[in-house]
């Protein structure tokens, strides 16, 4: 066994005995490009993620009473404390068998008023109807703006494990996610929407990563969330390694009764999350959110027939943007200083959706049925085997 090897699960042992998890460069896995101080979407500048992790119950489901395996996830572009702010943003779908709500007058507007919101398929009504809600409560819109609003809510489908038309998203879940929003460190795996997510053809869940961008004098964040649940195995790739067809024998899912469905292998969504704190605008955002799907690929995604392949971008920049009654002035990069950018988003996609199936745990859920985690030490051995080890 080489040196490295020893190393690499020396520090396994050390993360697990402090009870943090470790990610994908922890294992060794090799990524471009150099990572926030968090390696987070937290560590763009006043953006929160909170969640709420629902997990009860074991055996044969019962519609309505489980066992249960979901969640919500909430991303504030400016905090929570920060009242109605409005970020410049816009999105983009590579396959559309999926939801986002609000979008249409994100691309209208060129703004995103709300904060984004995650679950699972069946739960983006109650959701959306609690974000309202929680404005009311809270004041978040000034009295005068509560004539409309178009909470962003986006979902991927956890029914595999999940009791997911027992409907147990509750108003308090949502609360839960949104009180519990923060920045600074956040976790990853089987956590807030991604609790009872497959990616891959092992767990897979919530994950982040971001980017360090110098550009002309100037220092720029870009980070990333996903909300993974996409891919057949045999497609799963990790810093160019075919890992899936070397895993193809190992610790596949066990299935002993989902619900009746048309769903074939590699079917599954994905949402993604970019936020940056570069001055960009509207149609710039646009152009960061068609190239979610490269870092995609990377890793072994197809945008299969029935996926929901959906993701937004947002920059915090210009905050005095938003108006309704006066002119006002805005910086913004050229087009041709957004290469940088357009490397970072495929890069902290790519390592965001391998953190979400390391940090993953495997889990059961309805009927028995059980994901694997993707085994950290063949992982390591695989990389090892094409010399793809981190040096």
């Amino acid at each position: 066994m080489k040196p490295i090897f020893i190393l690499l699960l020396s520090l396994l042992a050390a993360l697990s005995s402090y009870g943090q998890k470790p990610r994908a460069r922890d294992l060794g896995v090799p990524f471009d490009g150099v990572p926030g101080q968090n390696n987070s979407i937290t560590d763009v500048r006043g953006v929160e993620v909170g969640y709420s992790t629902i997990i009860s119950g074991t055996g044969t489901n019962i519609l309505g009473t489980g066992p249960v395996r979901t969640g919500v996830t909430a991303i504030f572009p400016r905090g929570k404390a920060q009242k109605f702010s409005p970020v410049y943003a816009n999105w983009y779908s590579l396959n559309g068998n999926g939801e986002m709500t609000g979008t249409t007058w994100v691309t209208e507007s060129g703004f995103l008023e709300t904060p984004i919101m995650i679950t699972n398929t069946n739960s983006v009504g109650v959701v959306r109807d609690a974000v309202l809600k929680w404005y009311v409560e809270t004041d978040w819109y000034d009295a005068e703006d509560w004539w409309y609003t178009y909470p962003v809510v986006a979902e991927t489908y956890d029914g595999f494990l999940n009791d997911i038309y027992g409907f147990h998203v509750k108003e308090a879940h949502v609360l839960a996610a949104i009180n519990n929003a923060s920045g600074g460190k956040i976790e990853e795996g089987n956590v807030g929407g991604g609790t009872g997510m497959r990616c891959l053809g092992f767990k897979g869940g919530t994950g982040t990563a971001s980017r360090k961008i110098s550009l002309a004098g100037d220092n720029y964040t870009l980070g990333v969330l996903v909300q993974s649940n996409f891919g057949t195995k045999k497609n799963l790739t990790i810093a160019g390694v075919p890992v899936g067809r070397a895993l193809k024998d190992t610790l596949n899912s066990e299935f002993y009764g989902a619900p009746q469905s048309r769903q074939k292998e590699g079917d599954g969504s994905i949402i993604v999350i970019v936020a940056t704190d570069a001055p960009l605008l509207p149609h710039q955002l646009k152009r960061i959110a068609q190239r979610v799907p490269l870092g995609i690929g990377i890793v072994g995604g197809r945008g299969s027939n029935g996926s929901g392949d959906i993701f937004l971008s947002f920059s915090t920049a210009n905050p005095e943007a938003f108006e309704r009654e006066k002119t006002t002035q805005v910086s913004t990069l050229a087009n041709d200083q957004m290469t940088p950018f357009f490397e970072a988003t495929v890069q902290a996609v790519e390592e965001a959706i391998i953190n979400a199936m390391v940090a993953a745990e495997t889990l059961s859920g309805i009927n028995g049925n059980k994901v694997y985690a993707l085994p950290h030490d063949l992982l390591i051995e695989v990389l090892k085997d094409y010399n793809r080890l981190a040096k």
